[in-house]
């Protein structure tokens, strides 16, 4: 007999979509699309649902002020459950007005190109 808080197979997304706006920086993105920060929306959130929104720190800027990013659910396949196997994607929503805490880090401070 299966214990209630383990999800069976059925239960686990096999893939979330999630959308990020179009204004976040180019350092944003990097940071979303990390392989470390996909691993920790698997454990942070138990459940997605197509709608949800996920205000999601990312990082520190260097005046104190956070960079939060606005992760929108845009598709789940399978179940509610996030588990390890969830396979996190990403696709890019209309710009939001987002506003980066770090100069250096967006589109008008330096490039690392």
């Amino acid at each position: 007999m299966e214990s209630a808080s383990e999800p069976t197979a059925g239960d686990v997304a096999t893939r979330v979509v999630l959308s990020y706006p179009e204004d976040l920086s180019r350092w944003g993105r990097f940071q979303v699309e990390k392989p470390s920060f996909r691993a920790f929306l698997r454990k942070t959130r138990d459940e997605a649902r197509e709608g949800d929104v996920w205000e999601e720190f990312v990082g520190v800027g260097c005046c104190g002020n956070t960079l939060d990013v606005p992760l929108h659910v845009e598709r789940v396949e399978g179940g509610p459950r996030v588990g390890e196997e969830t396979a996190i994607e990403y696709d890019v929503r209309e710009a939001c007005d987002l506003r980066g805490s770090w100069r250096v880090q967006s589109e008008g401070g330096p490039s690392r190109a």
